[in-house]
This record gives C-alpha cells, structure tokens and sequence, in this order.
C-alpha cells in the first residue's frame, strides 16, 4: 500500500483516477491548483487505486494523504 501525499498545500483542482483504476507509474492521479499553478501528482508505482481520500474543491495541506495505491 502506497500513500500519496500532498507535495504542496493548495486545493484539489480535478480529480483523475477514481476507485478500482489500474494505473502505471506517473498517471496523472489528481491535479492541485496552487499560487495559480496547476500541479499533477503522479503514481510513484504501478497498481489500483484503492482510496481517493479527497474531492474536488477541497483545501489541503502538504503532507495530507490524497490517494492510495496497492499494487
């Protein structure tokens, strides 16, 4: 089980992926919007998403878990 958190605090501008996803390494998992820049966070692995921790539109802080992956 692989955590992903947030690199960076900023709100959850589009979510990508959703449960039961299969995903190779650096799909695009969700995009944050901060200092009005688009980031994508990336699957550091192969795997399924098993959780999505977080909904459009949300407010996070960094190091808040947004996704986690099983492989």
């Amino acid at each position: 089980m692989i955590e992903i958190e947030a690199e960076i605090a900023g709100n959850v501008w589009k979510i990508e992926k959703a449960v039961g996803d299969r995903v190779s390494e650096e799909d695009v998992l969700l995009i944050l919007e901060s200092m009005k820049m688009e980031i994508p966070v990336e699957a550091p692995c192969g795997g399924r998403v098993s959780e999505i921790r977080v909904a459009e539109g949300d407010t996070v802080d960094e190091g808040t878990v947004l996704v986690v992956i099983e492989n």
